[in-house]
């Protein structure tokens, strides 16, 4: 048996029933659409917040890196047979939790469950480099609530603003930009208004959030230690800008799922025993 079927056959799937009650939670898995070039030029649609990568192994290289270990991923193609089942293993074999589409997005449609239309070119997003607790913040809730696909680059702050009108993004936490500090909010305020009002737990985080990161410690009990671990990932990974965002990006799903799920939680010591008397 050759290695690429024997790798094949160990790729785990998954129905789109399941995947569909996963997409629900948060932060659910990352979707990857691995339609070849063809078929995915003819369709007008894909799944719900999927990224587009190329299933070529030399490709999958290339983007695998990129992809956040914490977070399961499950890879679609047309009709769940070879390209999703090889690009499957390819990303388990990296350490991964992947899975494949069973019955593709041809099985998905069928079954009546939503489709969305392809994904667009990226977004970009420009901002200052050694990013702290702002410039993490914000591409963190780019990439969840806004565009899972935002490309995020920093700069020297002088270059900001020459970079976003080259590549045509947008710049953010710099004096003038359209998502900034005003008064005694921080750049995340600027992003929770514009595009999450509404959503109580983004509220709570960015009160954290802007006690980090205005030294305003007194905001929320939690600033404090949002801050100290913003700088200690600063130190740990140093000029690498792209490791301190991939890395933070658990910290603040976690961060997010407390001020949503976990406010009546505590932690007490010594623990009730069992049997003990009231």
């Amino acid at each position: 048996m050759d290695p690429i079927t024997a790798t094949t056959m160990m790729a785990a799937c998954i129905s789109p029933e399941d995947l569909y009650a996963e997409m629900r939670k948060f932060p659910g898995p990352q979707v990857i659409d691995v339609r070849r070039a063809e078929p995915y030029a003819a369709a007008a649609t894909s799944l719900p917040g999927a990224l587009r990568r190329d299933p070529d192994p030399t490709s999958i290289a290339a983007w695998a890196g990129a992809l956040e270990p914490h977070r399961d991923v499950v890879v679609a193609c047309v009709y769940g047979h070879n390209v999703g089942e090889t690009t499957a293993a390819a990303l388990a074999a990296r350490g991964l939790n992947a899975r494949y589409l069973a019955g593709g997005i041809a099985e998905w449609a069928n079954l009546g469950l939503p489709l969305a239309p392809k994904p667009t070119k990226p977004s970009v997003w420009v901002t200052r480099e050694r990013p702290k607790v702002d410039r993490v913040a914000c591409p963190w809730l780019l990439r969840r609530f806004v565009d899972p696909d935002a490309r995020i680059l920093y700069v020297a702050p002088a270059d900001v603003t020459a970079v976003a009108a080259e590549t045509g993004g947008t710049a953010f936490d710099i004096p003038g930009a359209p998502y900034t500090h005003h008064g005694e909010n921080c750049s995340f305020d600027a992003f929770v208004q514009r595009h999450r009002p509404n959503d109580p737990a983004l509220a709570r985080l960015a009160t954290i959030v802007r006690g980090a990161d205005t030294e305003r410690p007194d905001l929320h009990p939690a600033s404090g230690g949002l801050f100290a671990s913003a700088l200690g990932m600063s130190a740990l990974f140093g000029n690498d800008d792209r490791a301190t965002l991939r890395h933070a990006m658990v910290l603040y799903d976690a961060l997010y799922l407390w001020c949503r799920d976990a406010q009546q939680e505590a932690h007490r010591w010594p623990p009730a025993m069992p049997g003990a008397a009231a």
